[in-house]
Parts: C-alpha cells; structure tokens; sequence
C-alpha cells in the first residue's frame, strides 16, 4: 500500500475546512498545511487535524506556495487539495482501494474534478480530469532496446474517482485580478494561463475585465514568436473588447482576422451580437447559426450552444415584432 501526504494551502477557509479534511484524514498518511494569511479560525481548524500546519507569507504565487508545502511532505505521494472540495462517501471508497492497489511506476494520478456549472468560473465541463495525486519523487528509467533513452514522460492514470467542488463564493475576481497583474508586471503569460486568463474571461470576466486584460492580449499579436492558438484567444479577447468600447473598425479588424482561418464559434457570436445590437436580426441569425452548427468553441463551450441559441430566440422575437 502506498502512503499519501495531503498537502495544502489555505486561507480564510473556516466555513469549508473541516468538510475537506474529514473527508480525507482517515485516508492519507499525513496532513500538511500553509495558511497564507487567515483572519479566520481556520489555522485552529487546521491544528485539529494535524500539527503540521506552517504560515507562509503570501506573494502572489499559487505555485511558489504549492511548492513550499510540497517541501514538508515524506511520504510517497502528495495529494493536492483545496478546501472547498471533498470526497463524498462512494468517491473515499474508491480512493481507499486505489491506495492500496496503486502500481508503482505510476506517477500522476488524475481525478474528475465536479464542478456544477452555475460555480465554474473558467472549466467549460462539469467533470474534468485533474492532476491530484503525484509521486513525490521521481524514479528515472532507462527505455527502448537500442539507442535507449531515458523515459521523461509521466505515467499517468486517469482514474474515475471524482472529487466535488463547491466553492462558497466566486473566484474569478481573484483570478482575472491577479492574471491582470501579473500581465501588467511585464512577464508574458505562459501558453497555458493565456488559455486560461482568455477562457475565464468568456466564462465569468465583466467588461471592465475585457478592458484591463486588452494590453496582454495586444501584446500577444505583436510578438513574433506567439502561436497560432494563442493569436486565435487573443484576436477572441480583443473583438470582445472593442465591440466593448464600440471601436468599430478595431472590432471588424479582429473578428475577421479570425474568421479568415478557420472561425471560432466565440468570433461568431460577438458578429451576432453586433449586428443584434446594430437592429439587424437577419444577418445577426447567420452568425449566431454559425456559431452553434458550423464552428467550434475555443474558450467557452456556450458558445456553440445556449448563447447562439438564445441569440437566434431573440432574433425571431425581433422579426416578429415587425423590426427588420
């Protein structure tokens, strides 16, 4: 049986803490836990499960914090959990048998990670894998019969134990507050938090959030070195953006910019709801029914579905009640 070290960072969790942890001290080997800064009772709610419980003043970093944390652990593999999710009774079942019959060349583990959608701010499904467990230490391995290498990939399991997530509250201020810092700092955004910061802009970002992330994503189409997925989010970002601002030309120029390749499903309903808005049902219907049958999304899933569809209502409500 392999033993499990749960490691976590946590801060002004008091309402959702002891819901985590009992759902997972009989199962791990041992708890470890930084508080970043509560003003809560959570650090006291903490030191009911474990004595291993650290202050770490907060930077800014979610990794560098992860890390910390992940130093003080000893067993073979660290559980990551934030505190408001938890096991329910048939998913700490299935964790129990997996710890007992984990392989040991196995290194990541990923667990479906439940978020209803009225609470997800960024995820586009309400089951998706995550990376929860992971081995402590890596064992390198020599593969091939001839010409062998050493094998650098993980060996990973995508198990079906699925972890609910319900957050009290929002984070996407949070997050769309610190990807904008961090853009504004000057330090480019890493392939993934651009995917990131772009699809939790169409998932939960207000105006005022399109406006404050414009500079990063303009940054992305004057660097020569971009990719073709990153020009796609940003070209998505700042169409919204300028139909925002109602700078017409900067709109069209970024919109058709993307439909010229091969259109995202998000570029079509920012069409529609232009012409929408501009009064003109008709055109904005052609958009909308690319949107939901002719292209793909990129950042929000909705877009190929509800929101075109209730665009379209809208349109034939519009048509009905005699305006062209």
């Amino acid at each position: 049986m392999v033993t499990i070290s749960l490691c976590m960072i946590v801060k002004n969790e008091e309402k959702v803490l002891r819901r985590c942890l009992g759902s997972l001290a009989d199962i791990v080997d041992e708890i470890i836990i930084a508080d970043t800064g509560s003003s809560d009772s959570t650090k006291e709610i903490a030191l009911e499960y474990t004595s291993n419980v650290y202050d770490f003043k907060w930077t800014g970093d979610f990794a560098e914090a992860r890390n910390f944390v992940a130093s003080k652990a000893t067993k073979e593999y660290i559980y990551t959990a934030d505190a408001d999710e938890y096991l329910d009774e048939e998913n700490r079942e299935k964790l129990k048998r997996l710890k007992q019959i984990l392989l040991p060349e196995i290194e990541i583990v990923q667990m479906l990670y439940c978020t209803p959608e009225e609470l997800s701010t960024v995820y586009n499904f309400e089951k998706e894998h995550r990376v929860k467990l992971y081995k402590r230490v890596r064992n390198f391995t020599w593969i091939d019969p001839i010409h062998e290498t050493l094998r650098t990939d993980p060996v990973v399991y995508d198990s079906d134990i699925e972890i609910q997530h319900r957050p009290l509250s929002n984070h996407a201020p949070r997050d769309l507050g610190a990807m904008a810092a961090l853009s504004k700092s000057g330090k480019r955004l890493s392939k993934k938090l651009h995917h990131m910061y772009a699809m939790e802009l169409f998932r939960s970002g207000s105006d005022n959030d399109f406006c404050e992330a414009a500079p990063a994503f303009i940054q992305t189409m004057e660097q020569d070195d971009r990719s073709m997925d990153e020009v796609k989010e940003a070209l998505c970002v700042l169409a919204r953006f300028c139909r925002i601002k109602g700078d017409l030309a900067g709109f069209f120029s970024y919109a058709l910019k993307d439909a010229v390749t091969e259109p995202s499903a998000e570029t079509c309903c920012e069409l529609g709801m232009y012409y929408e808005n501009a009064g003109n049902y008709n055109e904005a219907m052609i958009w909308y029914q690319n949107a939901l049958t002719e292209t793909e999304s990129i950042l929000d899933i909705r877009t190929s579905g509800v929101i075109p569809q209730a665009g379209i209502e809208r349109c034939r409500l519009g048509l009905g009640n005699g305006q062209a």
